[in-house]
């Protein structure tokens, strides 16, 4: 009996010691993830109120909430020049209070669109796209209209784009510049697509902005615009498509800023092709070489003076198109020289589509083809074609290419001469090209072109344009030899004829010149040849 009672004691104490083991290795679960958004219980005075007279408005939820990003995401239409002060903002609440500052105007139909700004204090779920509404008037407006953004040279239109409407009877073209409008809409950060709801029946002219500033109001130097060049009446059924460019940069000029002793800096903004700079000293004018910013996407440029210089006293004459304008500066003498230096922007590998291409510190007024060499692998001299660029400030080196070969560039003194008179030492390049089986090749066949002239365009995943060609009337292009990758393909009707894609311009009502994407894009492996058709009228 002892030993059956032992025996049952050993059995109770591995009983309880499995168990307790087990609990100190398993997980407590509280239950599924709360995905339920804050239910609003209340508000005063209640949403869709009519003749609205008070000055504050408090919602009520039935949990913990916090407002997130409500600089960005809350949308107030009709937009008002004091913003209300909203609480609370970061910590949490059972409500939010919204504090008028403005003057409402009579009449008038107001909406509080607060996007995704409004979370649960737990688990951020959202109140999407709550609206509160009032109207100062004896109803609520209803209409409303709706449309898509598109860009007019990037395949992806922006993120949090205004839409707005002006009254008809009162829009100058100085409006959008002036005035801020009588109703707003955002795209947020979702699909392009908007809706202007709560509005009350009338003309209309309809604007989109991606408003870099926030104050509902364009700036060229920052935003986008689109717009239609009728006006629109509401009630309509139609869904309206505004496309969104960036107009140039109206033409700036500031005073130079000498960098070195020979070489200044022009701040300028707009075009630089029709520019013209001359340096007056007394009774002598000398030309200034204009070349452009290394490694800059600024429109402004260096300016070079030449060595003739006697005195601390500068007059720049700077001359474009409905500009004219005379700088004085003093002249200093600066330690830091402006020495000739040349450097390799191609450099291993150098594809088929290729030119070999130099850069130079200062501008070259002088190249001696004779002090130039190209050799093959095996020592044999290839005849090749020498370029400059003054503004650019770039050497190219034009030759017939073979696969898998390698090819010995060799520049000796004297092969180039700034305008200082400076030459460059000796400098010895060397080149490889790959197999003609590293590469692919693409033609194009384009369906349903509506007009010529068109540029074809090649790009990468970044929309950097890796290839390009012209056509005036064919509908067929070939790409030869083209690095294996995924391109998107692109036309854009050259309808000015200058080789270029222009961008439009509000105040002469002149849109950008049409750009159509292809919707899928396309493989091109090595060793491959590949036919695709483009269907420009889809």
């Amino acid at each position: 009996m002892r030993k059956i009672f032992i025996t049952a004691l050993l059995i109770v104490f591995c009983f309880l010691f499995a168990t307790t083991s087990c609990a100190k290795r398993g997980s407590i679960y509280g239950g599924a993830k709360d995905t339920i958004a804050p239910k609003i219980i209340g508000s005063s005075p209640e949403n869709f109120k009519t003749n609205f007279k008070g000055n504050e408005i408090k919602i009520v939820f039935d949990e913990l909430i916090k407002v997130k990003n409500i600089n960005k995401q809350l949308i107030i239409s009709p937009p008002m020049e004091k913003q209300p002060i909203i609480v609370p903002q970061g910590s949490a609440s059972k409500y939010i209070s919204i504090k008028i500052l403005d003057d409402l105007m009579e009449n008038t139909t107001y909406s509080f669109n607060f996007g995704q700004s409004i979370i649960d204090n737990n688990e951020g779920n959202p109140y999407s796209q709550f609206k509160y509404i009032f109207s100062t008037g004896s109803y609520i407006d209803s209409l409303s209209i709706v449309g898509k953004i598109k860009d007019a040279y990037d395949r992806k239109a922006d993120n949090f784009v205004s839409v707005m409407l002006y009254d008809a009877k009162t829009y100058t073209d100085s409006t959008v510049y002036k005035e801020t409008p009588i109703y707003v809409t955002n795209t947020l950060d979702s699909l392009k697509l908007f809706s202007l709801e709560n509005l009350k029946e009338g003309e209309y002219q309809i604007i989109a902005l991606k408003d870099k500033n926030g104050n509902n109001k364009f700036d060229p130097k920052s935003d986008k615009i689109g717009f239609l060049k009728e006006t629109i009446k509401i009630p309509t059924e139609t869904v309206f498509e505004l496309e969104l460019f960036k107009e140039k940069t109206p033409s700036k000029i500031e005073k130079p800023i000498q960098q070195s002793t020979n070489k200044y800096f022009l701040p300028i903004e707009g075009a630089v092709e029709d520019l013209k700079i001359t340096l007056q000293q007394g009774q002598n004018n000398f030309p200034v070489k204009l070349a452009k910013l290394p490694s800059s996407k600024s429109d402004s440029i260096q300016l070079f003076v030449p060595n003739k210089i006697e005195n601390d006293s500068l007059l720049f004459l700077v001359e474009r198109k409905g500009f004219s304008k005379t700088y004085k500066l003093k002249h200093k003498e600066i330690k830091e020289t402006d020495s000739l230096l040349v450097s390799e922007n191609t450099r291993g590998i150098l594809n088929f589509r290729e030119i070999y291409n130099l850069t130079t510190t200062t501008p070259l007024s002088k190249m001696d083809e004779s002090k130039i060499s190209v050799l093959n692998k095996d020592s044999i001299a290839v005849a090749f074609k020498a370029n400059y660029e003054d503004f650019e400030q770039k050497i190219t080196i034009d030759f017939k290419k073979d696969e898998e070969q390698k090819y010995q560039l060799t520049f000796l003194p004297g092969a180039f001469t700034d305008m200082y008179e400076n030459t460059n030492d000796t400098l010895v390049k060397t080149i490889a090209t790959k197999s003609y089986g590293d590469y692919g090749n693409l033609r194009v066949t384009l369906k349903n072109v509506d007009r010529f002239p068109i540029i074809l365009e090649l790009l990468d995943s970044k929309g950097v344009v890796l290839a390009s060609q012209t056509s005036d009337n064919k509908n067929v292009l070939d790409f030869d030899l083209i690095n294996p990758l995924i391109y998107t393909l692109r036309i854009i009707y050259d309808d000015n004829k200058n080789g270029i894609w222009d961008t439009g311009d509000f105040l002469s009502k002149t849109i950008a010149e049409q750009i159509i994407y292809m919707v899928e894009d396309v493989d091109v492996r090595a060793n491959w040849d590949v036919n695709q058709e483009f269907d420009v009228g889809n």
